[in-house]
């Protein structure tokens, strides 16, 4: 029992250290791309770190056999990031955030086609309600239209977003760090080519403050949030792990809401409107109702 509740502890705090990072990638002026490159390359450096420590190995035969599915996810998680840093840049916290939540809602939709699983009635309409919440967060309810560059790279990210959760379904006998510092390091490797393509690295410059933001979103929330997620999955049914995980972007939109109450000028935060807060209602409510209501089910 105290094992048990010491592994949702560790979902519970990796879920809030993931909810943090829109409010750190915002007030680092590195560009995206180098950006998720670094977060890639100095989460690995800590997992690895932490598995000699805790005497954890990553059988090599695991990788081999998942090395296509590893390769093509690990680019989806890259440029996953690289997306989602831009939608924070672009348009709010707390927009991003549930723009990148959709994500469940596309794999319910594709998933019969991909995968060959039988459509569920209830996740559907679930899926349906989600996407609806992207009318009162696009702006259309209050007369306008938002900020449709950070929506649209919202979306993008939660397409890759899906694309990994569908990916990661095809692997085969593979434990969970063996598979994420494999996808860490391979989105390290795949963004960088890119970064160093598209942006001229030489003319960039970085004060002190975002090289330490970007230890921060590299070993806080890469590094030590991963750890704690993972030591906790072999503790907990695969059930709880994913209602719990609904805290990340629930946290978000609150912890967002919060510091532009106290603190405005608070690492860019903004405010939460009663039409973002419904469809947040729509999008997290109906994929967290869906989630359990499945589990119960089964």
């Amino acid at each position: 029992m105290k094992q048990n509740s010491l592994a949702k502890i560790n979902v519970i705090l990796s879920m809030l250290i993931f909810s943090t990072i829109g409010l750190f990638t915002k007030s680092i002026g590195m560009p995206s791309s180098l950006l998720a490159s670094a977060r890639g390359f100095i989460g690995v450096i800590f997992l690895g770190l932490f598995m000699l420590a805790t005497r954890k190995k990553i059988a090599k035969n695991e990788i081999k056999q998942n090395a296509l599915w590893l390769l093509l996810s690990g680019a989806a998680i890259g440029f996953n990031w690289i997306f989602l840093f831009e939608s924070y840049k672009y348009t709010g916290i707390p927009t991003a955030t549930l723009c990148y939540y959709l994500a469940p809602a596309i794999v319910v939709f594709v998933s019969p086609l991909i995968l060959r699983e039988k459509a569920n009635g209830v996740k559907l309409l679930a899926a349906t309600l989600a996407l609806l919440g992207m009318v009162p967060i696009s702006g259309i309810l209050s007369g306008g239209v938002g900020n449709l560059r950070g929506i649209a790279f919202g979306i993008a990210a939660a397409v890759l977003y899906a694309s990994v959760m569908l990916m990661n379904k095809k692997m085969k006998d593979i434990s969970g760090y063996g598979r994420t510092v494999s996808q860490l390091l391979l989105a390290a490797v795949c963004v960088l080519p890119y970064a160093l393509l598209t942006e001229d690295v030489s003319a960039l410059r970085f004060d002190s403050n975002d090289l330490y933001l970007t230890l921060i979103v590299g070993v806080v929330h890469t590094g030590i949030a991963y750890a704690l997620y993972f030591s906790a999955m072999n503790s907990l049914p695969a059930q709880t792990t994913a209602v719990l995980s609904y805290i990340d972007p629930a946290a978000a939109v609150l912890i967002s809401a919060a510091a532009a109450a106290v603190a405005p000028s608070f690492f860019g935060a903004e405010s939460l409107t009663l039409t973002t807060a419904f469809g947040a209602v729509l999008i997290l409510g109906s994929s967290l109702f869906a989630e359990v209501w499945d589990h119960r089910k089964k």
